[in-house]
């Protein structure tokens, strides 16, 4: 596995999935208040097999935090949808793991990774306009306020919920 990431903080480490997490994902997928639909279990087991490297533009990793899986950090930069060096992050938590600082030390470990390793010249995140405490994170990580996405988050019965969209920039740093 050497040639996966492996990242390692004071409170949390990112690493590649193991195959017997599939099942944990899928709950942690499920609760996510931005989860939307069927979890597809094939793709899920693809991203597995590949997370720790980035793979068809997608890098997924594993929060661990004292020898336990709290949630899931990824990357994206799908190709041909974001201009070269623009890369998104996602970041989702177990319910019982919020709070306590795991995600703020993951977001800020896979920014650090993508203007330092991969190369990045700007690292993009959007929130709901009402998770205070995601907009709070990304302000203390140096992330800058872009903007309201109207409608963007498809919440079902129809309904679209307004995301706020923030950045850092390699010059930032």
């Amino acid at each position: 596995m050497s040639d996966r990431a492996l990242l390692r903080g004071e409170r949390v480490t990112l690493r590649p999935f193991r195959a017997e997490e599939h099942d944990q994902l899928v709950r942690l997928y499920r609760e996510s208040s931005e989860f939307v639909g069927k979890v597809d279990e094939q793709a899920l087991r693809r991203r597995i097999a590949s997370s720790g490297r980035l793979v068809g533009g997608r890098l997924d990793l594993a929060i661990e935090a004292d020898g336990t899986l709290v949630g899931n950090v990824d990357a994206r930069h799908p190709p041909g949808a974001l201009p070269p060096g623009v890369f998104e992050l996602g970041i989702e938590l177990f319910a019982e793991a919020r709070g306590r600082g795991h995600g703020s030390e993951a977001i800020e470990l896979l920014t650090a990774h993508l203007f330092d390793e991969l190369g990045a010249g700007r690292v993009q995140a959007s929130t709901s306009v009402e998770n205070a405490a995601m907009r709070r994170v990304f302000a203390k990580l140096g992330f800058r306020e872009e903007g309201v996405m109207r409608a963007f988050m498809p919440r079902g019965g129809g309904r679209r919920d307004d995301f706020v969209l923030y950045a850092r920039v390699a010059d930032d740093r």
